[in-house]
């Protein structure tokens, strides 16, 4: 293992986000403004105004555009990143799909948001959650400290895939919560990533191809089969590229889950993102108590891992699921369906209760934190509850 020297910074998770973009000095960036996503551009602006990188920067009139650029400077054979949020990522909703259709690895920092109506500027994961099958690789990060370096790591997945990358933080929460980030020398960063080598290039006049064209019944299947496989591919890709940041620069990030104090576990928590933080403090304090319940984070949504979590928590009878986001499908959040479908094939019965929380942005706090815990614990020891419960949530009057 390479011993690396980090730098340490206070950083919010947006300003984190644009100092990673400024050290891979993209090619192209093309952006459009949106809260809480607004500072990464912004910030990002100054530093191509004053110099310090040689992107072409783009501004846009509307988010939409911004996708479009870049996937017309992507298919060019460019380095190509951007960021938004909420309303902005559903503008862009059309274009994800073109963009991860015809293989172009774009890197997008997303500050989740909640959607409107009502009109709410603060963080749920009802955006993202609402693009996670438009064939996109999504990595949700706990802090600010994760977002700066899964951006650098989803340049090199997103690129060695051929699959376009969103990097996932909580807005407000992270986004312009200030924290401690570690960073790398640039040198470093730019040694580990290299050059893009893309699949082709529309600027290859030596070697013309046709991109978007029309495909009906004869053969959009077959392309959409090389696609599914570039997914299911990716997790070796993902596992891979996190191994050698990990070895290189001696951090210990998770490819695709982390756990919390599971050895020993008699029940336990899925959870992603920063609310995962609450969670472990309130595991910490409950384990005083005598409570040993532990804690799954997943780190890696897109594509989803399945395996991962069938081997790690067949052993439990019964496990809480946290959603900060609702599917409207009348069985719950996403991650408890998926995580539902993961487990059907098992022989092992694995009872699941479904939390949501905290919509709109909606603050979680340790007490929320505390009633997840206490009701799976009754929930293992046989109580009866609804499948889907709702956590800090006002109760009528």
């Amino acid at each position: 293992m390479k011993t690396k020297i980090f730098i340490k910074h206070a950083f919010t998770g947006n300003e984190a986000s644009a100092y990673a973009m400024k050290q891979i000095n993209p090619d192209v960036v093309a952006a459009y403004p949106i809260t809480p996503a607004t500072e990464i551009v912004q910030i990002f602006s100054k530093y191509v105004s004053d110099g310090e990188v040689d992107t072409e920067f783009v501004p846009v009139e509307s988010e939409h555009s911004a996708m479009s650029v870049c996937i017309g400077a992507s298919a060019a054979g460019a380095r190509v990143m951007t960021a938004t949020s909420a309303q902005g990522l559903a503008l862009m909703h059309e274009m994800l799909y073109i963009a991860s259709g015809l293989r172009l690895p774009i890197v997008m920092v997303v500050g989740n948001r909640a959607l409107s109506a009502p009109i709410n500027i603060h963080g749920d994961h009802s955006d993202t959650m609402g693009s996670r099958d438009a064939g996109w690789l999504q990595f949700y990060c706990e802090n600010a400290n994760e977002v700066y370096h899964t951006i650098i790591m989803a340049i090199k997945i997103a690129e060695n895939a051929n699959l376009p990358a969103m990097v996932c933080m909580d807005g407000f929460i992270i986004t312009h919560g200030m924290e401690v980030v570690y960073t790398l020398p640039d040198e470093e960063i730019r040694e580990f990533l290299g050059v893009r080598k893309p699949l082709y290039s529309l600027l290859d006049i030596q070697n013309p191809i046709t991109v978007g064209p029309l495909d009906l019944y004869d053969y959009y299947f077959e392309h959409k089969r090389g696609q599914i496989e570039a997914m299911i591919n990716s997790k070796k890709i993902i596992e891979e590229v996190v191994k050698e940041y990990n070895e290189r620069f001696g951090t210990n990030f998770p490819p695709f889950i982390e756990e919390y104090k599971i050895e020993d576990a008699d029940f336990l928590i899925i959870s992603m993102s920063s609310a995962a933080g609450t969670m472990k403090e309130a595991i910490d304090i409950k384990r005083e108590e005598g409570i040993k319940v532990g804690l799954l984070r997943i780190k890696t949504f897109r594509p989803f891992p399945y395996e991962v979590l069938r081997e790690k928590i067949r052993k439990f009878k019964a496990i809480g699921i946290m959603d900060r986001a609702e599917t409207l499908s009348t069985m719950g959040g996403p991650v408890a369906i998926e995580t539902k479908a993961a487990l059907y094939s098992l022989p092992e019965k694995i009872n699941l209760i479904n939390f949501i929380f905290g919509l709109g942005g909606r603050e979680f706090t340790l007490n929320d934190a505390f009633k997840i815990i206490e009701i799976t614990k009754k929930f293992s020891e046989g109580e009866k509850f609804p499948e889907v419960l709702y956590i800090g949530v006002r109760e009528e009057e």
